[in-house]
């Protein structure tokens, strides 16, 4: 079933949405070479109880962190720990928070160092894009494949591809609702949009093949072909006026 909520749930979703976003610009600042991971969980956690909320993902379905860092050829799900960052990594960033009873999610990847360059830059133009165009199709009245649909139209017209095995999804009170949300697929498909529905879109964009696999510490994702990945993610509410993104990583609200 897809709750809808109200506009006072909505409200107290962009609460948690830019506590969510605003930790995660910290982690991205913080994203420096010789940096471990698992000091950005450490700063992350302490970001998120001193913002009055608690971690979503740590102890979800026995996940022992509070963010999903993955590096370079790990699409999601990467559990920090005593790796260190290195010059020109590509790290992705995903942080949950749990805020007066609902969930904010949002998720960025990073170049470390410094400004990417070659394939690192396209890959991450490509990642953003997408999710710009995913949410930019998320209109009333539409139909939820007409997200995924652009994701993927924008990605591989690129040369690159998205990620089939996992995608976004309903959040609200609970971290993961219905419906699921694909990056990829025909449009006009599934349910109708509704002004009430609020989807966490998050592209997962690979460099070379879509197949991934998921390494023994069952958690994190990896490329099967082992080319790097990037991944990107807002919660957004769909509205009467159109998309509103609740994870705003600026102030203008415009990424």
């Amino acid at each position: 079933m897809i709750i809808l909520k109200t506009r006072e749930e909505i409200e107290t979703m962009r609460a948690a949405g830019r506590l969510a976003a605003g930790v995660l610009r910290a982690l991205e600042r913080a994203a420096r070479p010789g940096v471990t991971t698992g000091e950005l969980d450490r700063l992350a956690e302490r970001l998120i109880r001193e913002g009055g909320a608690l971690p979503s993902f740590k102890g979800y379905r026995g996940f022992p962190a509070c963010i999903c860092a993955s590096l370079n050829e790990e699409v999601v799900h990467g559990i920090p720990g005593l790796r260190r960052l290195r010059e020109g990594d590509l790290l992705s960033l995903d942080v949950g928070v749990f805020l007066k009873g609902y969930h904010g999610d949002t998720a960025l990847t990073v170049a470390v160092g410094g400004p990417p360059a070659g394939l690192a830059a396209a890959l991450l133009e490509t990642g953003r894009g997408a999710l710009a165009c995913g949410i930019a199709r998320a209109l009333p009245g539409g139909r939820l494949s007409d997200i995924g649909h652009a994701v993927q139209r924008f990605a591989e017209a690129r040369g690159f591809s998205v990620v089939r095995d996992y995608a976004g999804h309903g959040i609200g009170q609970a971290m993961h609702e219905e419906p699921q949300v694909p990056n990829y697929g025909p449009p006009g498909q599934g349910p109708i949009l509704k002004p009430g529905m609020v989807l966490a879109i998050e592209p997962m964009v690979n460099a070379g093949t879509f197949e991934v696999e998921c390494l023994e510490d069952g958690w994190t994702v990896v490329t099967r072909d082992r080319k790097p990945s990037v991944h990107f993610e807002h919660t957004v509410a769909i509205t009467e006026d159109g998309p509103e993104i609740l994870t705003a990583w600026d102030p203008e609200g415009t990424n």
